[in-house]
């Protein structure tokens, strides 16, 4: 089954050993002053929690140590925690699996953002909630998509519904659909081109993709995920504005968590876009992922359990 707690902490080691690990050791002091305030945005800012929502974060938990008196630095951290959660509030929220109708998920993202392997890590955690899931390889613009696709197929014995190479997106979503409803399948997973999100009509035959699924299920696609890489730091906020502003995005598949020092780009996304995030990537096998939890991402950045982590 897809993993929490644990896989989310150890994906968190590099960001919770640099600078969250050094936000814990500001607070291990017993008093407050205001380089403590000014290591904090610091730290903050360069884990690319982003300009605007260290500021705003810093200056709410300052404004309540005020307040309420709060002199020592371990009750202020706990303050900076609920901060942190606060910015989270939209992952709270997932879509309801219904089975009244084929359940697509249309996934988008930029070439090498790990899209194709976040699909086959979706495909697992759908068939470990019993559901016959079918693939439809949409990206026809490059060659060796089709057949990656295929391969992650067959290690998840799961049907790949693929045309030619060169073929109309749009046309491959929709023989997918139809094969859905012939075999019986309740999820179709739709992978579709890594386009850069600065090419208008490429931008736009995604939007064709949406309209042609949406004709056929109204009510489809019932998720629209974005992979994210979270190693590209502020480059992947602007990538998820210009998804959203041309498709319905409605979740955030982050990949390559564990490989990266800032993982603090999740508090940008959630609070600069309100896209909540679903699952992270958490390593390289097909299990190495997780439904996102924002109370355990946030203890993960700042704990590191009694088990070693190798």
């Amino acid at each position: 089954m897809f993993g929490r707690g644990r896989k989310i902490e150890q994906s968190l080691t590099r960001t919770r050993r640099s600078f969250f690990g050094r936000i814990g050791k500001l607070f291990a002091q017993d008093e407050l002053d205001h380089e403590v305030w000014e290591e904090l945005e610091g730290l903050l800012i360069r884990a690319d929690v982003g300009v605007g929502a260290t500021i705003d974060l810093v200056q709410a938990v300052r404004d309540q140590a005020q307040a309420k008196g709060l002199e020592k630095a371990n009750v202020v951290e706990e303050a900076v925690r609920q901060e942190l959660l606060r910015m989270l509030g939209p992952g709270a929220t997932r879509p309801t699996y219904t089975h009244d109708a084929l359940w697509i998920i249309l996934v988008v993202g930029v070439n090498g953002s790990g899209k194709t392997t976040s699909i086959a890590k979706l495909a697992r955690y759908h068939q470990q909630q019993g559901r016959n899931v079918l693939l439809a390889a949409a990206d026809t613009f490059r060659a060796a998509a089709a057949e990656q696709l295929k391969v992650w197929g067959q290690r998840l014995d799961a049907d790949v519904v693929a045309h030619q190479p060169g073929a109309d997106p749009a046309a491959v979503a929709y023989d997918a659909i139809q094969a859905g409803q012939a075999r019986g399948a309740d999820t179709l997973i739709v992978d579709t081109a890594g386009r850069l999100h600065t090419k208008y009509n490429l931008m736009q035959e995604l939007v064709k993709i949406h309209r042609v699924i949406k004709k056929q299920i109204p009510r489809a696609p019932q998720e629209t995920l974005l992979v994210l890489d979270a190693t590209m730091g502020q480059n992947a906020l602007s990538q998820a504005r210009t998804f959203k502003e041309t498709v319905d995005v409605n979740g955030i598949f982050l990949a390559k968590l564990d490989g990266t020092a800032k993982g603090g780009i999740v508090f940008a996304i959630a609070s600069q876009l309100g896209i909540p995030i679903r699952y992270v990537g958490t390593g390289e096998e097909l299990d190495d992922a997780a439904e996102f939890d924002a109370q355990e991402f946030v203890a993960g950045l700042f704990e590191e359990s009694s088990h070693p982590t190798v």
